[in-house]
């Protein structure tokens, strides 16, 4: 083949440090628009950013010559430094460590956008904790719960 082809959609989430409360609502919209951003900055295109005051959700394509983990590093050092520009509040923000990375289908895009667009209905009902944990069920992604908290 004379070209290198790929369509690599994923389901990416992390919180912020310790899941405080720092993604504040007049924030969350241009948060998530930066985050968007910082995606297509490095040639993946982001379908959907979401969440709520403690995580974010991105749907995007992953661009054939950048690595998940390379993505995640970019967005999250940018997007922290972004914060701290934004609101006083956030001066100590950070995100966690970690991040969870899920590959979906082109058939699953749809379902996966309109979760995302429901987060804030969605987390009336459930927590961060319980929403992480049924998605590494989902996704049939073994952890060792010991260490899935920072």
């Amino acid at each position: 083949m004379p070209q290198s082809l790929a369509k690599i959609i994923l389901h990416i989430v992390f919180s912020t440090k310790g899941r405080h409360p720092l993604i504040f609502e007049e924030l969350q919209p241009s948060l998530q628009s930066y985050l968007a951003g910082a995606c297509r900055a490095i040639r993946c295109e982001a379908y959907r950013v979401g969440g709520t005051v403690d995580h974010v959700h991105i749907a995007c394509q992953l661009s054939r010559t950048v690595t998940v983990s390379k993505l995640v590093e970019e967005i999250k050092k940018s997007s922290s430094q972004w914060m701290k520009d934004q609101d006083h509040r956030c001066l100590e923000f950070a995100w966690q460590n970690g991040y969870g990375a899920f590959s979906i289908g082109q058939s699953q895009l749809d379902a996966l956008l309109h979760y995302i667009d429901a987060q804030q209905e969605h987390h009336r009902m459930r927590s961060f904790k319980d929403e992480l944990s049924e998605l590494l069920e989902r996704y049939k992604v073994e952890c060792d719960p010991r260490y899935l908290w920072d």
